[in-house]
């Protein structure tokens, strides 16, 4: 226990489970974008954070990081990425999409009542490798460069490590360094009150018994689902060593996910495995649905 409440008090805001805590203050969401943007935004409706998505029974379900809407009703969404899955590009483009499809009533083709929206992602590495700390998307058109669609989506993602330090704010600057190391040293090193106060809350969430509580569930599920697929994997004979005790494990472990409804996205997520590993697991179990034979799935792969 207290090694799991230590490690919780060593969490940066780049960490998935401290970024959602601290986003769940509207304040904080309101402060971070306002920065990210450079752009004074006034945030009217409650952050949700870790929002699901699943528009049909039969399509895929998106898992959101942190979603509000601004005075304009325009819908900002944002997900901290803390390793690069080789994947990130088209993933964006499909959860942009998916969520434009939950925005309209069904049967609506008034498609000008579709909110604008602004997907953010966040990460301590460049995508994109130019350097840059922010890379913003719109559509233009290849044979006239200075013409836009202007559909009202917009894609940015932002590198903390950039180097193009001369375009942007300082208070900017210190948000890209707090974001991964929410340091009481580093924040107090900043004069911006929007930096503060999500140090305030970061300090809140690590100090909050109730707080400690729910990231150990969420550690003692992980832990205690690799530990069940272990077992299970040496039960049914099913590992000749540690390796391939750890697949017989993940197979299980997926696909008890499948059966839930999960998405391969949310899996990798949730079980912190690279994506292509499970959706390569993903793609095999499909042959055996609804019931999933583990057995036949491993033996596949």
């Amino acid at each position: 226990m207290s090694n799991v409440i230590t490690e919780l008090e060593n969490l940066n805001l780049v960490d998935r489970f401290l970024f959602d805590e601290v986003m769940e203050d509207q304040a904080s969401y309101q402060a971070l974008i306002s920065i990210l943007l450079e752009n004074e935004i006034e945030i009217l409706e409650k952050t949700q954070t870790e929002k699901e998505l699943r528009v049909s029974p039969e399509l895929r379900q998106v898992r959101l990081d942190v979603v509000s809407m601004d005075r304009d009703k325009k819908v900002y969404f944002t997900e901290m990425q803390k390793q690069d899955t080789g994947n990130l590009r088209r993933r964006s483009r499909y959860y942009q999409a998916q969520l434009d499809v939950s925005l309209l009533e069904p049967g609506t083709v008034n498609f000008n009542l579709l909110n604008d929206s602004c997907f953010i992602l966040i990460a301590p590495f460049d995508l994109f490798k130019k350097g840059l700390y922010r890379y913003t998307f719109e559509g233009t058109c290849r044979e006239c460069p200075e013409l836009r669609i202007r559909d009202g989506a917009v894609r940015i993602f932002i590198n903390t490590k950039g180097t193009n330090k001369e375009e942007f704010s300082q208070e900017f600057l210190e948000l890209m360094e707090y974001i991964t190391a929410s340091t009481d040293a580093v924040a107090e090193l900043s004069d911006s009150p929007r930096i503060k106060l999500l140090h305030e809350n970061v300090r809140r969430i690590r100090a909050s018994e109730k707080m400690g509580v729910k990231y150990l569930q969420k550690w003692e599920e992980l832990v205690y689902a690799k530990d069940e697929g272990k077992e299970e994997g040496l039960k049914e004979g099913m590992i000749k060593g540690r390796e391939e005790g750890e697949k017989g494990q993940l197979v299980r472990q997926v696909c008890k996910k499948l059966k839930k409804g999960k998405t391969p996205e949310l899996i990798a997520q949730e079980l912190e495995e690279d994506l292509t590993v499970i959706e390569k697991i993903c793609k095999e179990a499909q042959r055996y649905a609804p019931d999933y034979d583990c057995e036949e799935i491993y033996a596949k792969l």
